[in-house]
């Protein structure tokens, strides 16, 4: 190829690496002579040479959840913007977990994992890898920036919400109650005392359940929570809620994902049960299952771009500042300070996005 474009082998190694300045007149005969000789770059060889794989492992419980799946497709599709590809990691739903996602990560077969899957291994674990990772609605450790929707502003839109419309009994529908406190996170006092703290989970989610409580309880509405199990078990909800039917026939306000608001509307109208005269149902996420409920659902809604974005920017400046090279145009090879990466400099280790409350047919 370097004698077909009449440049040295070391000008050709430039190009097609994007490693350094090359002229626009010797990167124009370079790339005509690899269209006439059609000539495919090696992308492990390129990715050896640069020491980066431009794949970033996203770990997720399911992808049959609609949260989960949303989620992945608007992530993949920002990474995808900024020349990563992804490799994902459903827990639930193959025999690999997150254990094989790390060991290629610390062989630098991966460049970077988003992690948005529970996990009982303790912060120290995460912390011990050394590597670029990013959390998505989780704390996994000291050091280790997370991306997430700002789960208390969710909850007292929910609360404020119901209070006005005046529900008298509020029922939610969620995941394990011992997801709530995983964490034992000791802080000690200014006179040496160890004190429990309230802050001791690595799931941030469960504060809008916390927080909705509380707004309930504080303003005498009475409140009861429902498990329907792990976010994996999808027949869960549904058994969950033909449950709360039966045990709570006073029940005028029902709060869940947006797959268990869904079941919540199909039980209350076979049941002949008025929404929202009756029943209220509000939704927290604002997925696509949100406009396909039979009728369309208040939700609370995550502003799924936004995130995207966010767990983008973390990603390339922790994977070294700059996102790489879509393409094989000429001039010098973008470094830290010239990076494409969305957003403002990051304030801090945890970025909380602003939810909002989105009415539908499902509340008064």
């Amino acid at each position: 190829m370097a004698k077909r474009a009449g440049v040295s082998l070391s000008t050709v190694s430039l190009v097609v690496n994007g490693a350094g300045y090359v002229s626009d007149q010797m990167h124009d005969r370079v790339e005509e002579a690899m269209r006439d000789l059609d000539y495919i770059p090696n992308e492990l060889a390129r990715n050896l040479y640069r020491d980066r794989t431009n794949i970033v492992g996203i770990i997720v419980p399911t992808i049959r959840h609609p949260f989960f799946s949303t989620l992945t497709a608007v992530v993949q599709h920002e990474l995808a913007r900024h020349g990563l590809r992804t490799l994902l990691c459903s827990t639930a739903d193959a025999d690999a977990g997150e254990a094989q996602y790390v060991d290629m990560l610390r062989r630098h077969m991966m460049d970077g994992i988003v992690m948005a899957a529970h996990t009982s291994h303790a912060p120290d674990y995460w912390t011990s890898i050394g590597r670029p990772i990013v959390a998505f609605d989780r704390y996994l450790g000291a050091g280790i920036p997370s991306v997430g929707s700002d789960h208390e502003e969710g909850g007292r839109l929910v609360a404020h919400h119901l209070i006005r419309s005046g529900a008298r009994h509020v029922v939610a529908i969620g995941g394990p109650r011992n997801q709530f406190h995983d964490l034992a996170a000791v802080t000690p006092t200014t006179a040496g005392d160890a004190v429990v703290s309230d802050d001791n989970t690595t799931f941030p989610t469960v504060r809008y359940h916390m927080t909705l409580e509380h707004e309930l309880h504080r303003n005498g509405v009475r409140f009861d929570y429902v498990e329907a199990g792990e976010v994996y078990d999808l027949a869960g909800y549904a058994h969950a809620v033909e449950g709360v039917f039966g045990r709570f026939p006073d029940v005028d306000a029902m709060v869940s994902s947006d797959l268990g608001a869904a079941y919540c509307v199909q039980e209350a109208l076979r049941r002949r049960i008025a929404i929202p005269r009756r029943l209220q149902v509000i939704a927290y996420d604002g997925t696509f299952l949100a406009d396909a409920a039979g009728m369309k659902l208040t939700v609370v809604q995550q502003d799924f771009a936004t995130l995207a974005s966010h767990v983008a920017r973390r990603m390339i400046r922790a994977i070294g500042g700059n996102a790489p090279c879509s393409g094989t145009s000429g001039g010098p090879e973008s470094d830290p300070s010239s990076a494409d990466v969305p957003g403002d400099e990051p304030q801090g280790l945890t970025d909380l996005v602003p939810m909002r409350m989105v009415r539908g047919e499902t509340t008064r």
